[in-house]
């Protein structure tokens, strides 16, 4: 088997790379990530997970077209709630919706011209995905983007698959209390991004 080409020292520091066009607020609390990678997204259940999901997915629909795959829920009334809620039809030309759509279709939707460059899962525990599958996914589409979205374990993604995708990623984000704050390899201000006022401040009076 022929063995790779090293990578000198100067290629690599003149190296471009495609970033992410993001809104202040989520340069904030992200720094300037690029179009492409592994992602993680966890916290409990109430805590804004949705929300926060899909207030991104808005605003990275600058950056590319967007597939957000809601494998758990489904087309169903509570999506529906949160797509309004979150006001999608402002970007519903950059952004489309998976009604649970197992891996295997997703991998041939990816396969086609002009698929999306952004792919949020929902979530990672229906996937079915075991570490091997995982790392052939992310091997075959090394340039899209995709951003896993997991239930927690207490301030910890649930369930060993997550937890070595958490350490695997490049950008990791933890929903608490209505804020997102995150864990990343490439920089930011790591200024917690607050996804519903109301609900932070409910959350800090109970904690007091």
């Amino acid at each position: 088997m022929a063995v790779k080409r090293a990578v000198s020292v100067d290629e690599i520091t003149k190296k471009k790379f495609k970033e992410l066009e993001l809104p202040p607020e989520f340069k904030k609390l992200l720094g300037t990530p690029e179009c492409s990678g592994i992602w993680i997204i966890w916290g409990e259940s109430f805590n804004g997970k949705t929300g926060f999901s899909l207030q991104l997915a808005k605003a990275l629909t600058l950056s590319g077209k967007v597939f957000y795959n809601t494998l758990e829920e489904g087309a169903r009334k509570s999506m529906q709630n949160a797509i309004v809620a979150q006001n999608m039809q402002e970007v519903k030309s950059r952004f489309t919706i998976g009604n649970r759509e197992g891996i295997d279709d997703l991998k041939e939707r990816l396969r086609r011209k002009k698929s999306p460059d952004i792919i949020f899962i929902d979530s990672l525990q229906y996937t079915g995905l075991n570490k091997k599958e995982y790392k052939l996914l992310k091997e075959e589409f090394h340039n899209k983007l995709f951003i896993f979205i997991s239930h927690a374990d207490g301030k910890n993604p649930e369930g060993s698959l997550a937890k070595f995708v958490k350490y695997d990623a490049d950008v990791k984000i933890r929903v608490e209390g209505y804020r997102a704050m995150c864990l990343s390899r490439l920089g930011g201000d790591k200024e917690p991004y607050t996804i519903w006022e109301q609900g932070a401040a409910q959350f800090d009076l109970k904690i007091k």
